[in-house]
């Protein structure tokens, strides 16, 4: 059967798409990117904004249009906040709820009748990411979350937290990499949480992938910071757990933090990045920024927009406030102007460009090991990234043959556009 696998929102629904296609074709099905020539169209939704919802029924609707024929499975949590509506939904002929979607494959395979056989023997594994120019891999390895931000719709729709086996994520990392896989990431609905159920925690489940596998990197999905205990800068003494960490603040004043029910205030953040960077050579941090959450004065603007370049972002993902029916910031006063939002968001964008490029600037003139990911289209020209997440545009004559092999790069100049550094492949001196 022709397969076709379809997903928006966040990290951990591509991991869980990965994973689905393995098994897909473990059963013998063939994935493909064409809508049209699916017999079965897999679609894994989101609802964290408003704005995600409206994309996940378009895609549905866009799936069934163009190919009324396949069946139509979903999961995801716009499905799962309101399956009876999904499941009513023109064309859907089967909604997988959050809670058993690490199950979908065999669900699937039961209820709509369907079960093949490989059309050769193939070893395992054969159908490999890598036949998608993928060298990257995201693994699920936790779901659900304990928390209640004001602003989530995820908690309901995941619900309670669940963690993969020690040794199960272990091992799917090793057949990854025996595929070709060069960096893993770890991602989950509340990652730091990893082990809440099974009386383990992410340092156990880090140490043992490092001792356990010989991927050559390894790196880690968004993070709560409130997490993170101070031993756990620890890890990144071993230079296979790449040095960048995704940390949500979404807001620099501690006024809408209290709102919002978030659990770090903001001298805490800023502590303990000040400790992540004291103890990490070239660390690079990430962040999310919430505009326009319900109440948000001018004043408590001005506190993100000072608390955001203080820390000095490697990258801000910045996301206007969307009402979210089912959240408790849904009930609050004050809501912000759409106009207001729109000005405050373009602010924040100028600001978290420049950072970018001052941090970028910064690293002009050294050197850094490359994981080179393709060509774009240019046979002259690949890109790539650094250990701590810098993106690399490299230019070399072989490009195309260096995809998916970590080369040591010379950083040599900004690119015009301020998103990128510019390289060169570091050649081994003649002997």
């Amino acid at each position: 059967m022709r397969i076709h696998l379809k997903t928006l929102g966040c990290r951990l629904n591509e991991a869980e798409l990965e994973t689905w296609s393995r098994k897909f074709q473990g059963l013998g099905h063939q994935i493909t990117r064409d809508l049209a020539r699916a017999e079965l169209v897999v679609v894994n939704t989101c609802a964290v904004t408003g704005e995600a919802v409206k994309k996940s029924r378009k895609l549905l609707h866009k799936a069934h249009r163009e190919n009324p024929k396949a069946k139509l499975v979903v999961s995801g949590c716009y499905a799962s906040l309101d399956p009876t509506e999904t499941a009513q939904s023109q064309g859907v002929d089967l909604v997988v709820n959050n809670t058993e979607k690490d199950r979908l494959v065999e669900i699937a395979t039961e209820k709509l009748h369907f079960h093949a056989m490989p059309e050769q023997a193939t070893i395992p594994g054969e159908n490999s990411l890598l036949a998608r120019g993928r060298q990257r891999a995201f693994i699920k390895v936790q779901d659900g979350c304990r928390y209640q931000c004001t602003f989530c719709i995820v908690t309901a729709a995941r619900g309670e937290e669940r963690s993969r086996p020690i040794a199960e994520v272990v091992e799917e990392i090793n057949t990854l990499h025996s595929e070709g896989i060069q960096e893993a990431v770890l991602t989950g609905v509340h990652l730091g949480g990893y082990g809440s159920d099974s009386g383990s925690g992410l340092t156990e489940l880090i140490n043992a992938i490092l001792d356990g596998t010989e991927i050559p990197r390894l790196r880690l999905g968004a993070v709560e910071p409130w997490d993170l205990p101070e031993a756990f800068w620890e890890l990144f003494d071993n230079p296979r757990l790449m040095p960048h960490m995704h940390l949500p603040l979404q807001s620099g004043a501690d006024t809408v933090l209290r709102r919002m029910a978030r659990r770090c205030k903001a001298a805490e953040f800023e502590s303990l990045v000040a400790n992540a960077r004291e103890r990490i050579p070239d660390f690079n941090i990430t962040t999310d920024i919430i505009v326009g959450f319900p109440g948000e004065t001018g004043e408590e603007w001005q506190q993100t927009l000072d608390f955001v370049e203080k820390i000095g972002f490697g990258h801000l993902h910045i996301f206007a406030y969307s009402h979210r029916p089912g959240t408790r910031a849904a009930t609050l006063d004050l809501p912000v102007a759409r106009e207001t939002i729109r000005q405050r968001s373009n602010e924040l964008h100028a600001l978290g460009e420049r950072l970018k490029r001052e941090l970028l600037e910064a690293y002009v003139g050294r050197s850094f090991p490359v994981l080179i990911e393709g060509t774009g289209g240019d046979p002259d020209h690949a890109m790539g990234y650094t250990p701590n997440f810098l993106r690399v545009q490299i230019t070399d004559t072989h490009a195309a043959q260096l995809e998916n092999t970590i080369q040591q790069v010379k950083l040599h100049a900004l690119a015009p556009n301020g998103e990128w550094l510019q390289g060169t492949i570091e050649k081994e001196p003649a002997s």
